[in-house]
C-alpha cells in the first residue's frame, strides 16, 4: 500500500492556465465528436481553441514563474538530465512541468495552431478545393487524439513515479507531493 500522505504542496498552476487547459480539452472534445460538414460550430471550436494558445503563449513570457516557457522549456540537456534520472530510478521533483512535460505542452499547442492554420487555409479562395490542405488538416486532428491520450497517460504515470498529484493540480491549482 502507497503512503499518501501529502509531504509538500505549493500553489503551481494559475487560474488563467487551468482555464486554458480545460478550455482546450473542451474545443478539442467536442470538436471531436461534432458532425456539422465542416460549418459553423466547429469552424469556432477552431478559432476558439486557436484563440486560447494564443492567449496561453503571451502568458508563457508575462506569467507567473511556473506559467512562463522558460520555467520548462525542454532543452536538450534539460530531457538528457530528465531521462537518465528516470532510468536510474531516481525521478527528479519539478513543481512545474518537467522537460517531457514541457515538450509535450508545446507539441500540443504547435499541433492545435497548426489545425488551426490549415482549418482555416480552407476557407480561403487560394486554397479552396486544394485536396491537400484537407488532408494535412484532417491528418494533424488525427494525430492530435493519441499525444492527448499519450498526455493523459503520462500525467497518471508520471504523478504515480514523481509522487505527485498532477491530475488534482490541474484542477486545484496545488501540487502536493506525497
Amino acid at each position: 500500500m502507497t503512503n499518501t500522505t501529502v509531504t509538500s504542496s505549493r500553489r503551481v498552476w494559475d487560474p488563467l492556465v487551468r482555464i486554458f487547459h480545460w478550455s482546450l480539452v473542451t474545443c478539442v472534445l467536442l470538436n471531436l465528436f461534432v458532425v456539422d460538414d465542416g460549418e459553423t460550430l466547429h469552424q469556432w471550436l477552431g478559432y476558439v481553441a486557436v484563440a486560447w494558445v494564443g492567449v496561453r503563449a503571451v502568458w508563457g513570457f508575462t506569467g507567473p514563474r511556473h506559467a512562463r516557457f522558460a520555467d520548462f522549456f525542454p532543452t536538450p540537456s534539460r530531457l538528457r538530465q530528465h531521462l537518465s534520472a528516470l532510468a536510474r530510478g531516481e525521478p527528479e521533483h519539478h513543481w512545474g512541468h518537467n522537460p517531457l512535460g514541457g515538450l509535450m505542452v508545446l507539441t500540443l499547442m504547435v499541433f492545435v495552431l497548426l489545425i488551426g492554420l490549415t482549418g482555416w487555409m480552407q476557407t480561403l479562395d487560394a486554397f479552396w478545393g486544394m485536396e491537400w490542405v484537407q488532408d494535412l488538416h484532417e491528418g494533424l486532428a488525427e494525430w492530435l487524439m493519441p499525444l492527448v491520450g499519450l498526455h493523459a497517460a503520462a500525467a497518471l504515470i508520471m504523478g504515480r513515479i514523481e509522487r505527485t498529484r498532477l491530475i488534482k493540480a490541474m484542477f486545484t491549482g496545488t501540487k502536493e507531493r506525497y
